[in-house]
């Protein structure tokens, strides 16, 4: 059985996260300032410790610091002798990635493995809307069209849309202002940097699970800029969350967790989300345990997660909240009866005057059960607090497991491709029978032409000729005939008139 993590302490008494329950997930909360990060350090370091590997997302920059050996802080030094705590300062294995491949190695995902829900949240489309995207994505699958990068998706809904009537019989119906609405949601995604995000080589998950001379490897999602597109941010990240759950086969209860899911800025994944997107998450968290994966939410207030997501995260930690304004009140009724109720504590009293790396903490018995609330100071991380240099940063990069695996962007044959050669190809037949036609309409036309001279009025020069030609024929034409009557009559009467004129 791993060793339990020590994680807040008062005086005498101890507050540890035991391993084998670590998987049942938990919450970090409070107020901007005072202390999520450090917290969520420390139980990242304890989990690599033990072997576990853990992926978190560095909003700020700060975390890249756990690489390094800690020391040197004046405060942090206080903290361990108030505490009691002799440090043994040292750093963490780390793979630093980043979407947009500027502070890290570029971290990818295909849109057939987004899929259209996820990508409808992306996107922020309507029911119809959604309903669309996923007639596209079923014309693909029906077709054997890979859905890869950006332009993949945006061929394939030109397609649709220049091809509505005849995929509405088969498929439902499909309108132009939906087709034309993706298009621009796509377009948004484009410029907010989705066009380096989708494609390949996508991220293998197996990356995500290394140890490094039985340390778990920490994976640190640079976040300082892709936290600026919110929606991006929280779906990818979702997205990560789901593709663990649909590879990872099921493990049982384990000692320990195969792996622990930081999800910082929560309330970004559950702001605006429809139903539908919510009950997704809440399978996910309620099943992925099962798989030995261990979710942790960081958030400013309980508030920030649904009654159903909430109910599924067992170990606790809270820090300080603010309650000057009626709503941030209520936020702290809310937060204080999340916790088991300890007769000598008023919780929520107790939540505003908090100090810095103060917090009341829950974490589940060897049974599962909540442990009662405990007031505590958080115990001091190891490593570095604070960002690493740039230079040290380049080091981290260059000497990671998986440099150089995913540096150079490949672009294989997928829908766009596809579906641009037969555009191509239609454009050609087209082109034949457009150019068959005119050739018929030109030989019809010179036919024409041809019937229509043969029957023209002649030229004056025609004219006299012809007026010549036929005088004189018919002039021909009577002196011969008259030579003839003449010949015949004669041969007729002539005997009578010779006999008659030698009357005379």
């Amino acid at each position: 059985m791993s060793e339990p993590i020590l994680t807040a302490k008062h005086d005498a008494t101890e507050i540890c996260l035991l391993p084998q329950m670590a998987n049942r997930h938990g919450v970090i909360t409070g107020a901007t300032g005072t202390g999520k990060t450090v917290t969520l350090q420390r139980l990242a370091e304890e989990f690599s410790r033990r072997g576990v590997p853990v992926f978190m997302a560095d909003i700020k920059g700060d975390l890249s610091g756990v690489t390094q050996p800690g020391g040197g802080n004046a405060k942090i030094d206080a903290r361990n002798q108030q505490l009691g705590i002799t440090p043994a300062f040292e750093g963490f294995p780390a793979t630093l990635w980043d979407v947009f491949g500027k502070q890290g190695h570029p971290l990818r995902g295909t849109i057939s493995e987004m899929g259209p829900i996820l990508l409808s949240r992306l996107l922020q489309l309507n029911e119809t809307q959604e309903g669309v995207l996923s007639i596209a994505f079923q014309y693909a699958d029906d077709n054997g069209l890979l859905l890869l990068d950006l332009k993949d998706l945006q061929s394939l809904m030109q397609f649709v849309g220049s091809n509505a009537d005849e995929l509405t019989l088969k498929y439902g119906n499909v309108s132009s202002a939906s087709v034309g609405a993706i298009q621009r949601g796509l377009l948004q995604l484009d410029q907010q940097g989705g066009d380096l995000f989708f494609g390949e080589p996508a991220v293998k998950l197996d990356d995500f699970m290394q140890t490094i001379s039985g340390k778990g490897v920490l994976n640190l999602l640079a976040a300082d800029e892709l936290i600026n597109a919110p929606k991006l941010y929280s779906t990818f990240l979702l997205w990560l969350l789901s593709e663990l759950f649909e590879s990872l086969p099921e493990a049982g209860d384990l000692e320990k967790p195969k792996l622990v899911f930081f999800f910082d800025e929560a309330h970004l994944l559950f702001s605006d989300a429809p139903q539908a997107l919510t009950e997704k998450v809440e399978q996910v968290v309620r099943l992925i345990r099962s798989k030995g994966v261990g979710v942790y939410f960081v958030t400013q207030n309980p508030a920030d997660i649904p009654e159903k997501v909430l109910a599924q995260l067992g170990n606790r930690i809270q820090h300080a909240l603010r309650a000057y304004t009626p709503q941030e009140q209520k936020g702290v009724k809310a937060a204080a009866s999340s916790f088991r109720t300890n007769p000598e504590l008023d919780t929520e009293k107790v939540i505003t005057e908090l100090g810095v790396g103060e917090v009341l903490i829950s974490t589940l018995d060897e049974k599962g059960v909540p442990t009662i609330v405990e007031r505590a100071f958080v115990v001091p991380p190891a490593g570095h607090i604070g960002p690493v240099s740039p230079e040290q940063r380049k080091d981290l990069i260059a000497n990671s497991l998986v440099s150089g695996a995913y540096d150079t962007p490949l672009d294989r044959e997928s829908a766009f491709e596809l579906l641009t050669q037969k555009t191509e190809e239609k454009m050609a037949a087209d082109a034949e029978i457009k150019a068959a036609e005119q050739a018929a309409k030109d030989a019809e036309k010179q036919a024409r032409a041809e019937r229509a001279a043969a029957r023209a009025p002649d030229t004056l020069v025609e004219s006299i000729t012809k007026s010549v030609t036929r005088s004189a024929s018919s002039s021909i034409g009577r002196q011969i005939g008259n030579t003839i009557v003449r010949g015949v009559l004669g041969s007729i009467f002539g005997g009578g008139s010779k006999k008659k004129s030698s009357w005379f």
